[in-house]
């Protein structure tokens, strides 16, 4: 298991018709569009593609579209947790059986884990389905409310998980990250999940990461790399204010239903999101295009924008 990701990774969404059902149709065009941005894996299922609203029937669906689409291409990484354990398990044996690349797993929510051997125990019995391939603890605790220390979890998993790979760290928090980079002369790969802290990410020590602003905006990132790789500075932090400020665009609409209509705009037509996530009102969308053209996303958000400077 020692296999890593590097570079960027995009939280695929879920295409949907405008009645909220599968449109799987759509997968293979998804991925074409985000093989050309230049990332380099796909999560599927995730937060960002809405795994937690979709039935275990359509959650299979979507990991066999996406890998099927993706074989030969980029590695998919299907998120397969829920608070069922007995259904964690058959989605991970069913991503396996599809040809995942690698599984991953947020925690049971309902029932709060308190404990560290608790989490371990959990993400034991998930990993177990799929031994043969690489799993990932999916640390997400502002919607899981799961806060325990994930170097604490590596070091008490390692021994029960053979295939623990490492964790997708979508937090704040760049010490814990950073411990995590560092334990056991950095066996584990652990991956960003803040698109508007890469910068600092990478700068602790983070070789990949896994975002939902990469389905619109890889070149950016692809860029704000680069720069740091050949020393600049001045360059990279640029790029990184700059997905800040589209970060913060977004965010003053329901997130990943901006996204969605911003992917429309690039011709990628993923449709709705399913509620709770509320849609972008028909007479904000005009405002939001507007809100892109002022930072000049339309401009920099082309494939051939990071091959600039």
């Amino acid at each position: 298991m020692n296999r890593r990701l590097t570079g960027l990774v995009a939280a695929v969404y879920t295409p949907m018709h405008a009645d909220g059902s599968l449109n799987l149709a759509m997968v293979p065009a998804v991925v074409d569009h985000l093989a050309a941005g230049g990332v380099s894996g796909l999560f599927v299922c995730g937060s960002t593609g809405e795994g937690v609203s979709l039935t275990g029937q359509e959650r299979r669906a979507v990991a066999e579209a996406y890998v099927r689409a993706a074989r030969g291409r980029l590695p998919a990484i299907v998120q397969v947790g829920h608070n069922s354990l007995a259904e964690a398990r058959q989605l991970a044996e069913h991503a396996r059986q599809a040809g995942a690349w690698a599984v991953s797993a947020i925690p049971p929510s309902y029932f709060k884990i308190t404990s560290v051997g608790v989490l371990v125990d959990c993400m034991a019995e998930i990993a177990g389905a799929a031994a043969d391939i690489p799993f990932y603890y999916y640390h997400i605790p502002s919607l899981t409310g799961v806060t325990l220390d994930m170097a604490e979890f590596l070091e008490q998993a390692s021994p029960r998980l053979a295939n623990l790979a490492g964790v997708k760290f979508t937090a704040p928090a760049l010490d814990e990250f950073q411990a995590c980079l560092e334990l056991a002369q950095g066996r584990f790969d652990v991956l960003w999940g803040l698109d508007e802290m890469l910068l600092a990410a990478l700068a602790v020590g983070a070789r990949g990461a896994v975002g939902s602003t990469y389905n619109i905006a890889a070149p950016l990132y692809r860029r704000l790399i680069g720069a740091l790789e050949a020393g600049r500075l001045e360059d990279a932090r640029r790029c990184q204010s700059m997905a800040v400020q589209l970060i913060r665009i977004l965010s003053r609409r329901p997130f990943h239903s901006a996204v969605k209509a911003v992917l429309k705009m690039l011709g990628i037509d993923c449709g709705p999101c399913r509620l709770p996530i509320a849609p972008v009102r028909p007479e904000d969308a005009g405002a939001l295009r507007r809100e892109l053209d002022g930072i000049g996303f339309f401009e920099w958000s082309r494939p051939e924008s990071a091959e600039r400077r």
